[in-house]
């Protein structure tokens, strides 16, 4: 009969002491996921593709999410003044901007403004001088952005560029007043989110 195999005792501590090691890598590491999760940074995107509701192309330096995409203001909307809402449909074309916590904001040098947060709808969305900030649906990949220019949701949708990188001054519409603008644009931009907004 075989007889069983006995293990020495250093053999068992070398063991235990591995596990002890692996455990401890993977905590650490997990802590700093859960760290990074909870930072949020605006960092630039250099030599963006910025594609215009007037059909224009450019390339340009823009402020992007942690994502790597870029990021928007709506002219004339505020916390005091929202125009995007998930009650009138925004949020799925103009997703906001959120973070899990308030603490840990920062922004790349070049990109003006304080950060903040604003809490609404269960969430928390990032201000960059007092405005929400956004990313567009229809940008498809990084360096990419298709919503310059675009009027809908009773503005105008505008990318946060990097050279000025300051977002539009409260109150500012294309337009007079607080008159909703009717969201046309020209024939070869595409249309409005979602038209009639």
């Amino acid at each position: 009969m075989p007889r069983p195999v006995r293990r020495s005792p250093v053999s068992s501590r070398r063991i235990a002491f591995g596990l002890t090691v692996a455990l401890a890598g993977f905590i650490a590491a997990a802590m700093v996921a859960v760290a990074i999760a909870n930072t949020f940074t605006l960092s630039i995107s250099k030599n963006a593709q910025i594609k215009s509701a007037n059909g224009k192309t450019a390339r340009e330096n823009v402020v992007v999410n942690a994502r790597g995409f870029a990021v928007y203001t709506l002219s004339g909307d505020s916390p005091s003044h929202a125009k995007c809402t998930a009650a009138n449909g925004c949020f799925r074309f103009w997703p906001p901007v959120k973070v899990a916590s308030a603490k840990s904001l920062s922004k790349a040098s070049g990109v003006s403004g304080k950060l903040g947060v604003w809490r609404r709808n269960g969430l928390m969305q990032v201000t960059l001088g007092g405005h929400p900030l956004y990313t567009f649906a229809d940008d498809t990949h990084r360096g990419l952005a298709t919503g310059e220019g675009l009027q809908s949701f009773h503005g105008t949708w505008h990318v946060i560029k990097a050279s000025s990188a300051k977002a539009p001054a409260a109150g500012t519409t294309p337009t007079t007043g607080t008159t909703p603008t009717t969201g046309t644009t020209p024939a070869t931009s595409p249309p409005p989110y979602p038209p009639g907004y």
